[in-house]
């Protein structure tokens, strides 16, 4: 006999799901043992972590002395390393609790030229429901450190420091982060919070106005024509047949009714005003950093004058062209810029210049007083036939003279106030 299969008749309603087996309950249960124990672990690298390399000697200490009082019964490096033990476990004391402040850094300006003042203030406040005990704030400003004490504050108490920067050299200072510094007086513990972002401070060269002398350099050369061809210009140059897309302005009438076919005026391309200045930043072209410092400073009032004269102007450095979309971010990069033995030489940046700049009509090179004058002169030769080449020689405390080198023609100058005559001497 064949068994027949027995009907089930299971009642309808919801599908429970699934106990969770033994297996997923020790998962769950190991998961959270793991996260609780990777919270200890951090809180207390953070803890170990504020004891200074002071600490951890004194700890090392401790451990020895009392090492070696036990093999050989020294009482006095029993006490030795009880005391050291002891200030270890003091000094953890005054990194108990947790400070909660709202620190403020106001700036009056991020833009200051060599000399000006530079002062700002901050602003520490007790954002706490208790009252803070007191506290070591530090600034970094540069390459030093700003400390300032401050008091015990109650709730919603406000403490400020004003402080002043020093502004004697062109340069980019980083200012903070302000951070608070709590530890004992024996530096064995240290515990640093920061509480703000850093800012930056441009400390811009100084400039001279070049009015009259810079921009007619350049004006001199503007309007000149060119042998490139345009279709729309001042210069005549020819007729030639229309193509389509051609300005129908200059279709000239006249040619056309007499030939039968259109014909339009093309034009020779006229200069147009764009002044390229190479600055050299190798140590081997100056003889020391004050010339470099003025080469910066005349590159500077170069620029800026020529911006203010509404005309075209580029600056390449030995290290790459500088992006100059306002005379602001000019003298910001300007701050920037250092010398440095990897740097191109004279020639060298020349070249890249004249490679990188190809509408030039003035070039300017900027240099020391090291440079030979056959390296001028090669470095002018860089530049291509037609645009007018002109060096600025550094020569501290050096009257004003001007020669010619080949198609470059040299002005030393040994001021900055100078500069403006020397380049009017040159244009009479």
């Amino acid at each position: 006999m064949t068994a027949s299969p027995i009907p089930l008749d299971l009642p309808e309603g919801p599908v429970l799901p699934p106990t969770p087996g033994i297996h997923q309950r020790w998962a769950r249960r190991l998961g959270s043992v793991e996260a609780e124990l990777k919270a200890r672990m951090t809180a207390l690298s953070r803890r170990l972590g504020a004891v200074t390399s002071l600490g951890w000697t004194a700890l090392a200490g401790a451990v020895i002395t009392y090492t070696v009082s036990r093999r050989e019964g020294w009482q006095e490096f029993t006490v030795l390393a009880v005391a050291l033990a002891a200030a270890v476990l003091m000094s953890l004391v005054f990194l108990i609790g947790k400070a909660r402040y709202v620190v403020a850094v106001d700036l009056r300006t991020r833009r200051v030229t060599v000399g000006e003042s530079a002062i700002g203030g901050l602003t520490v406040r007790n954002g706490s429901s208790r009252r803070l005990l007191p506290v070591r704030m530090e600034f970094p400003v540069g390459s030093g450190v700003a400390s300032f004490p401050v008091p015990s504050l109650r709730r919603d108490a406000v403490h400020e420091e004003a402080f002043q920067i020093p502004t004697h050299r062109r340069a980019v200072i980083t200012l903070g982060p302000a951070r608070s510094v709590r530890g004992d007086a024996f530096g064995l513990t240290r515990r640093v919070v920061r509480w703000t972002d850093p800012e930056v401070l441009y400390v811009h060269p100084r400039t001279v106005p070049l009015a009259g002398a810079a921009a007619g350099l350049i004006k001199d050369l503007e309007g000149e024509a060119t042998k490139d061809l345009s279709n729309s210009d001042i210069s005549f140059h020819a007729l030639r047949g229309y193509v389509p897309g051609d300005d129908r302005r200059y279709i000239h009438w006249k040619t056309s009714a007499r030939t039968g076919t259109l014909m339009v005026r093309q034009f020779e391309e006229t200069r147009r005003s764009h002044l390229a200045l190479a600055l050299a930043t190798n140590p081997a072209d100056y003889a020391d950093p004050d010339e470099f410092e003025f080469a910066v400073a005349a590159c500077a009032s170069l620029a800026v004058q020529s911006a203010r004269d509404e005309r075209k102007f580029s600056v390449v450095t030995s290290r790459r062209p500088l992006v100059t979309p306002t005379p602001a971010r000019l003298l910001d990069r300007l701050s920037e810029v250092e010398m440095s033995d990897g740097a191109t030489h004279l020639v060298q940046i020349c070249q890249h210049t004249a490679a990188s700049v190809t509408d030039a009509s003035v070039a300017v090179i900027l240099c020391g007083s090291t440079p030979t004058p056959a390296d001028i002169r090669r470095a002018g030769a860089a530049f291509p036939v037609g645009i007018r080449v002109m060096a600025i020689r550094v020569l501290t405390s050096s009257a004003v003279t001007i020669r010619t080198l080949g198609n470059v023609t040299v002005v030393t100058v040994g001021e900055l106030d100078e500069l403006g005559r020397a380049l009017r001497s040159v244009r009479a």
